[in-house]
């Protein structure tokens, strides 16, 4: 039986690869047939070329930028809310979350679950956005936290949490890792 542990090993790296890619993919697609609702399938539009710009950064195949279009743009595509939320981490770090969803219940629901395993709650419109400025490529901090290297931690695992969930597009922070 030579080499079959080694044939194992690729075929769960490559696995775990392509679930990676998977779940990006699936964030585009999201995107990309969103914007394509809102500019009617026409991809000279601002927001639908920069979509489809990023996804191909990310290595995804035409055909499947294509069939997002065609999706966006037919009479049956659901349809796509942006969301925003907010909340103080560890350390009072202002933390905003964007996703982009077709059920905002089930968005909300999502969120507050992870945050509750992490200790956190959802705060109200507004509590934390004023430290942030929003800009075209995402929201940019006006004052930084500083925090300790374990509450550094702490953060890590809340964002990637978030992140591995489809209906988060994005986590920002205010916080400033201290070195000392």
């Amino acid at each position: 039986m030579s080499g079959h542990n080694k044939w194992s090993k690729i075929k769960h790296k490559k696995g775990a690869e392509d679930a990676k890619r998977s779940k990006i993919f699936s964030k585009y697609v999201k995107l990309i047939t969103s914007e394509s609702k809102k500019a009617n399938g026409d991809i000279n539009s601002p927001g639908l070329s920069s979509a489809v710009d990023l996804a191909k950064k990310e290595n995804m195949p035409k055909d499947t930028i294509d069939r997002a279009i065609k999706k966006g743009a037919s009479s049956e595509a659901s349809e796509m809310e942006s969301v925003t939320y907010e909340t103080y981490g560890p350390a009072g770090v202002a933390i905003i979350i964007e996703g982009l969803t077709d059920n905002k219940n089930r968005a909300a629901a999502e969120v507050r679950h992870i945050l509750s395993q992490n200790g956190l709650e959802l705060a109200s419109p507004g509590a934390a956005s004023w430290a942030f400025t929003k800009r075209n490529e995402g929201w940019t901090a006006n004052q930084t936290t500083s925090i300790t290297k374990e509450e550094n931690e702490k953060i890590e695992k809340l964002i990637e949490m978030l992140e591995e969930s489809e209906e988060v597009d994005s986590v920002f922070t205010n916080a400033e890792t201290n070195e000392n």
